[in-house]
């Protein structure tokens, strides 16, 4: 098992697969010219599953496909296939744009969970927050992955002046709809402007959907990184993911793999460490990976503290949104 000093064991493996995305959403990619990675860079599909195997016989049993978008990659359903042959929960986050060319694909491969990202309800919004016009075909593969018996995440970066005001929307829909809507706290990447006055915060969004319904919260498991709840007689439920305000950092159990194959023992992490490259030139890729979990900070990558009121985004060192893959 890999575990870190602090005694968290982590059986959760993040593969970004692209840094590739359709949309252009402001608080993920940097700006509209973003020099994506050359195919070369990335990782390759064998090359994934090689290391997925190497996690997996840690005691990985959970992986999840991320990007950039995931489904813009051209052997997208090989990897899918590859890594669905595992035997370990696959999952995977998509901005939905793609996903009618790929529900048999992830059906075959054993996925039985999808996680959507979209910020809003409205399709004017929508055009403005990610540039791009496809607001009508997420919604349809929405509705496309709850005919198919999907369980389906949606998850919605709450940016305050932008998206807040859609907070009673999303949990309108969940009356209707068995979707699990989790609001996310806007968090600081390179080149997406992070203030903290744009964030609002765990408590200030139950504030407000609890003025309107009259809501439950619902059992957490150790390793959950959102606070469950459901409004009475709905259908679906909803989560805050409180990463700024609440951080859940003693549960963690999640390792990320960037698409050009660094290993990031922390979303906030400063450090990576070159696993493909190892990889590639035959080198031990074990001790590398031990190496990268047993130096992991107790909390938010070791680059800020809890009061996020003091936080200075331009002091931090990371990647952007899109780089890292979630």
């Amino acid at each position: 098992m890999l575990t870190d000093t602090y005694n968290r064991i982590h059986n959760y493996l993040r593969i970004s697969i692209t840094d590739n995305c359709n949309l252009r959403c402001f608080y993920c990619m940097p700006e509209e010219s973003y020099a994506f990675m050359p195919n070369q860079q990335l990782m390759q599909a064998e090359e994934i599953m090689q290391l997925a195997k190497l996690f997996v016989a840690q005691g990985v049993n959970k992986i999840r496909l991320t990007g950039g978008e995931p489904l813009v990659r051209k052997d997208a359903k090989e990897i899918i296939r590859l890594l669905g042959s595992l035997g370990v929960e696959l999952t995977i986050t998509t901005n939905g744009t793609r996903l009618h060319h790929f529900v048999d694909d992830l059906e075959a491969a054993g996925v039985r969970s999808v996680n959507i990202s979209l910020d809003t309800l409205q399709k004017d919004r929508f055009y403005l927050l990610t540039r791009r016009d496809q607001f009508d075909i997420v919604k349809e593969n929405i509705e496309l992955l709850l005919n198919r018996n999907f369980k389906v995440k949606v998850n919605v970066v709450v940016v305050k002046g932008v998206n807040d005001a859609e907070l009673l929307d999303f949990i309108e829909w969940t009356k209707h709809t068995p979707v699990h809507i989790r609001f996310i706290e806007f968090m600081p990447f390179d080149g997406n402007q992070w203030k903290s006055d744009k964030l609002v915060t765990w408590k200030e969004m139950l504030e407000i959907i609890s003025k309107q319904y009259e809501i439950t919260p619902l059992e957490n498991l150790p390793n959950d990184t959102c606070k469950k709840y459901m409004a009475e007689g709905h259908k679906g439920t909803f989560a805050v993911i409180s990463t700024m305000s609440s951080p859940f950092c003693s549960g963690c159990n999640r390792i990320r793999l960037t698409a050009d194959g660094k290993i990031k023992n922390c979303l906030f992490s400063e450090e990576e460490t070159d696993l493909l490259t190892a990889l590639r030139r035959g080198e031990d890729v074990l001790s590398l990976i031990e190496q990268s979990i047993v130096s992991k900070h107790k909390e938010l990558g070791g680059q800020f503290s809890k009061q996020f009121e003091l936080i200075d985004a331009n002091t931090l060192h990371n990647r952007s949104m899109i780089a890292i893959g979630g």
